[in-house]
């Protein structure tokens, strides 16, 4: 082989190496769910509750590089795992809130017997945060602002507290607590994972965050290339903070923002069974 030709071999490598893996990135991976199941102990969860399924999603961001056929995917995925309690948390929107309005049925199709809950990202507030806010509660979500909701199962109960976007918002744990007795078990909500450092120290036994998109594309040995802030420590999976030992888990999210690509970095639908510790 000649010099020239062993230049335009390793020019040929590199470029069919570089269109494969941009195919890969923007053509496959942004389109192919993983669903990921974690099972958590709580000493505070009451036996009532043991078993418990939460289904979180996160960062669909309709309206760019989106899709109705993955977005009803995403809902029979959601439906497949008989969800006790559906969380979305956050940025169902780009950058506008009128893709949101076709996604209404799909969102209202979505069944849990202990409810559907969601909060704002900071996307969500780009667009006409009041319209959004408005067609999830159309599709049947409750909508938590700085709030919570008392979830009852025999004579025992527990909390779902939802935060407002640090980014746009004015997040208050001391507000969205206000009815909560004390000792009771509390899922909460919150886009901004980074923000966990600030809710450890109040009573919540595990916040459910994304925004980070996992990095969305993420490299061997180096991880997520970047992140946005609110998710510059948590980026991606679960986490323990301390002091109280809160449980914080990072959605990667379904869809794509800034880039329309994903790599190594599949979307996420995350299922959750709650256990009773000691049982």
């Amino acid at each position: 082989m000649t010099r020239r030709q062993f230049l335009r071999s390793s020019v040929s490598t590199v470029i069919g190496a570089g269109l494969l893996s941009g195919g890969y990135a923007w053509l496959w991976e942004p389109r192919h769910l993983s669903i990921e199941s974690l099972e958590l102990e709580f000493a505070r969860l009451p036996s009532a509750f043991d078993g418990l399924k939460v289904v979180q999603f996160s960062d669909v961001h309709l309206g760019f590089h989106s899709y109705e056929s993955d977005f009803k995917n995403l809902m029979e995925s959601i439906m497949n795992q008989s969800p006790d309690v559906i969380c979305l948390t956050g940025d169902i929107v780009d950058n506008s809130a009128e893709p949101l309005a076709q996604a209404v049925p799909y969102l209202a199709s979505l069944k849990a017997p202990m409810g559907k809950f969601a909060i704002l990202g900071n996307h969500d507030h780009w667009g006409d945060p009041d319209e959004v806010i408005r067609m999830l509660k159309a599709s049947g979500f409750v909508v938590l602002q700085n709030s919570n909701v008392i979830l009852r199962r025999q004579e025992s109960m527990i909390a779902i507290v939802g935060l407002e976007d640090l980014l746009r918002g004015i997040p208050d744990p001391n507000k969205a607590l206000m009815g909560v007795p004390e000792g009771t078990f509390s899922l909460l909500l919150v886009h901004e994972p980074d923000y966990a450092d600030t809710t450890a120290l109040y009573p919540f036994d595990i916040q459910l965050s994304g925004h980070s998109h996992g990095g969305q594309v993420r490299l061997p040995f180096l991880g997520a290339v970047t992140t946005p802030i609110g998710s510059k420590r948590y980026i991606q999976g679960l986490y323990s903070l301390e002091p109280n030992g809160m449980q914080l888990y990072v959605n990667r999210g379904v869809g794509v923002t800034q880039l329309p690509i994903r790599f190594l970095c599949r979307p996420e639908l995350t299922v959750f069974t709650f256990k009773k510790s000691g049982i």
